[in-house]
């Protein structure tokens, strides 16, 4: 399996801080944003990974990341993504890099106090089709929101104003190759992009999505909020420990 991190995007809603720089860029405690997915792949097991930059200043992450192996990286690539297309077609551009195998993808603001390996061994002794990881938050009306039957989701609502569950969609993905042939089908959304919950929710009508629950905490850090509670709570505890 290989690994994508989407890093992405303007990053408006953390303006003026990313008028110098990109969002995944900024600090997180004492190290950059990006290397946090990074290293939540690498223990994951997964060691080949894409990085996805856009923006205006994609060869920062060439400066920081070099050829990967300070962070445990064997391989390391680079794609740019024009414009704000959203995180399907930023995903998009992993196709190259996938070769008809199966993608991690974690998005570039995610990080995550445990390792996901469990959750990367479930996937691949499965073999098919695609996998989230959930957690339950108290705002979930700013994620995704998995729908329930029993134990199986049967929807994905992109931020909804009156969530169904408190179980969002963490930026953690598993695909098979037929991803690429998913995004391909797309239309951009209200918002003009191309969505990564339209993505799931044709493994979930399909029948081929499966689910945990992520262990530990988890936050994105792509508001200044959610980048203060990122930074406390690595500074108490850490992050992708075992």
């Amino acid at each position: 399996m290989k690994g994508v991190v989407l890093a992405g995007g303007l990053g408006t809603r953390l303006f003026p801080l990313t008028k110098i720089t990109n969002k995944h860029l900024l600090p997180v405690y004492n190290r950059p944003m990006v290397t946090y997915p990074i290293e939540c792949l690498v223990k994951g097991g997964i060691t080949d990974i894409l990085v996805v930059t856009g923006g205006n200043h994609p060869g920062d992450f060439l400066r920081l990341l070099g050829n990967g192996r300070e962070y445990g990286v064997e391989h390391i690539n680079y794609a740019y993504q024009e414009g704000e297309g959203g995180i399907a077609d930023a995903l998009s551009l992993a196709e190259p890099h996938a070769a008809g195998g199966p993608i991690c993808v974690v998005l570039g603001d995610n990080i995550v106090e445990k390792t996901i390996a469990h959750a990367v061994q479930d996937y691949k002794r499965h073999g098919k089709g695609a996998k989230i990881l959930l957690k339950e938050v108290p705002d979930p009306q700013r994620f995704g929101v998995a729908v329930m039957d029993g134990h199986r989701v049967v929807r994905i609502d992109e931020k909804p104003e009156l969530p169904s569950t408190s179980y969002a969609v963490t930026g953690i993905y598993m695909y098979d190759s037929r991803v690429f042939d998913f995004i391909k089908t797309l239309t951009p959304s209200q918002r003009g992009e191309l969505e990564i919950t339209d993505v799931n929710n044709r493994y979930i009508d399909e029948e081929t999505m499966t689910w945990s629950i992520l262990d530990g905490w988890w936050t994105d850090a792509g508001t200044f909020d959610s980048l203060l509670r990122a930074s406390n709570l690595v500074a108490q505890g850490g992050a992708n420990n075992d």
